[in-house]
């Protein structure tokens, strides 16, 4: 539509105001967004369970009102640029159902948790079109830092805090002497554990730093640097934190910084750290300027409020597919059947002496752990066998939580690495870890044995749990662990693992997939 400008202005156009929408069309909009919610709930339920149970994720509660809020802001572009729904963005909806699907399969809960939540700004483009959605892409995008994601960096950082308070601290000319993770002073012990990695920092500096940049700058350029810097900030800063408070401690002979108020000072000086931060970044603040204004401006096409309903219904249907195939393959999968692991025929005698050791996981199905020693081998193995069956967020075999040593047990890892060995005429891959203590060391083989098959890897394992739940073969699954003490070289101790899995493996493989049978 176009109208004929005054004598003397230049031809323009003059963009068509978009169709108001009736209240059942905006009710059914309204229900087609809220779908995912009511269809996924247990993802929801699930994501509220972390908020409660971790201060890392805490600030999960407040992103939707934000988001809300953010949205509120910008409510003049619901009168300024029509809705026009858009079919195709139907089958990116129905690409996270799928992504949802199979992370359920394989018990991934964070890829379960963002699939769902992407689906709130994938059914915005559906529902409302791509403009309309796009002029609110921030605040829609802002849903995903509801996701409690950011564990798997835990251990990275955890080492580089250790690396950089180990260093700062033999800068300033105080002696170290280093343990993997555990250090010493002349005046007492300290050690970085999960607390100190600076997680609950990095998070809240990323959150923040991201909303700052949306509210502060329109420059893409200056965006992406200052979330850039919110990034790398708080790793940063958590290093000196962690330095200061070691110095503090040193230098009170171990009085101040080493109990509640070690917590204290350190989100002091985050606060401090972050206040300065947005500081400096308000030096290139740029003023608001009228995005939705300039988006209508170039808007020449009419709303289509006639395609809301078939749109909305179909959004709803996408949603609906996958959680209804989730509870049939549940059902089709459940084996009642309780677990009785095979008692496998090994060449080795039982003996005990063993150091006082045993994994850290979910309690299983059924437990094989025992001590073995064989003539010609001069040191006894241990073997852990843990058996899954119809796993939960409560017992499953991958879990971040699973891990060789618990926090107050006297073994820490100090290093891990992949390995292959030659078995019964094939190569298995496995993970070799040394664990120490004040009363020795143990090297560690560990492998997971999913549906018949091998891998050392957690990911591999979710993929292979995923496969067979989708083929309805069950979710079986178990947890091999072999263990040799050792003093000086590690040698010997792979020497007796080795013969070990010469001798047994054929007789493991075959109790395992016995105990699937039955």
């Amino acid at each position: 539509m176009f109208l004929k400008p005054p004598p003397g202005v230049a031809h323009a156009h003059v963009p068509i105001a978009p169709t108001p929408l009736t209240p059942v069309q905006v009710a059914v909009l309204a229900l087609a967004m809220l779908a995912p919610f009511l269809l996924y709930f247990a993802t929801a339920e699930s994501m509220v369970s972390i908020w409660n149970s971790s201060d890392t994720f805490a600030h999960g509660y407040v992103i939707l009102p934000i988001s809300l809020a953010l949205i509120w802001r910008r409510r003049e572009n619901f009168s300024l640029i029509p809705t026009r729904p858009y079919p195709p963005a139907l089958l990116l909806l129905a690409l996270l159902g799928a992504g949802w699907l199979a992370a359920r399969m394989g018990d991934v809960q964070v890829v379960m948790q963002y699939s769902f939540v992407a689906m709130f700004p994938v059914a915005a483009v559906a529902l409302f079109g791509p403009r309309l959605a796009g002029s609110l892409a921030f605040p829609l995008l802002f849903l995903l830092f509801a996701v409690p994601f950011g564990e798997i960096f835990v251990e990275p950082l955890i080492q580089f805090t250790a690396d950089f308070t180990i260093w700062a601290v033999q800068a300033t000319g105080i002696p170290v002497l280093r343990n993997g993770t555990r250090f010493e002073l002349p005046t007492g012990s300290w050690s970085v554990v999960e607390a100190c990695s600076g997680i609950r920092y990095l998070i809240s500096s990323i959150t923040l730093g991201c909303l700052y940049a949306y509210l502060t700058y329109h420059s893409t350029l200056r965006r992406v640097v200052f979330i850039g810097l919110s990034i790398l900030v708080p790793i940063v800063a958590n290093g000196l934190r962690a330095y200061m408070i070691v110095m503090i401690g040193h230098s009170s002979g171990m009085e101040l910084a080493t109990g509640v108020d070690h917590i204290i000072y350190g989100w002091l000086f985050f606060g401090l750290i972050m206040f300065i931060m947005f500081w400096v970044g308000s030096y290139w603040r740029e003023d608001e300027q009228a995005a939705a204004q300039r988006a209508a401006a170039h808007t020449m096409v009419p709303s289509l409020p006639g395609r809301i309903v078939p749109v909305a219904a179909g959004a709803v249907l996408v949603a609906a597919l996958w959680p209804a195939f989730a509870v049939f393959n549940d059902r089709a999968n459940h084996n009642p059947a309780p677990v009785q692991l095979a008692e496998p025929s090994l060449a080795w005698q039982v003996a005990a002496g063993f150091p006082d050791w045993r994994v850290d996981y979910m309690e299983p199905d059924a437990r094989l752990e025992r001590t073995y020693t064989r003539t010609g081998v001069d040191r006894p193995v241990r073997l852990q066998v843990l058996y899954y069956r119809n796993q939960t967020k409560q017992k499953g075999l991958i879990s971040s939580v699973n891990r060789l040593t618990g926090e107050k047990d006297p073994y820490h890892p100090l290093s891990s690495a992949g390995r292959s060995e030659q078995v019964d005429g094939r190569s298995l891959a496995l993970r070799e870890t040394v664990l120490n203590s004040a009363g020795g060391k143990l090297l560690v083989w560990q492998v997971l044995w999913i549906g018949g098959q091998y891998t050392p890897s957690n990911v591999v394992g979710k993929l292979r749990q995923a496969e067979s739940r989708l083929r309805f073969r069950g979710d079986d699954g178990a947890m091999i662990a072999l263990a040799a003490p050792f003093t000086e070289s590690q040698d010997k101790a792979r020497g007796a693992l080795r013969a070990f899995l010469g001798d047994n493996f054929k007789a493991l493989d075959a109790a395992l997939a016995a105990t699937q049978g039955r």
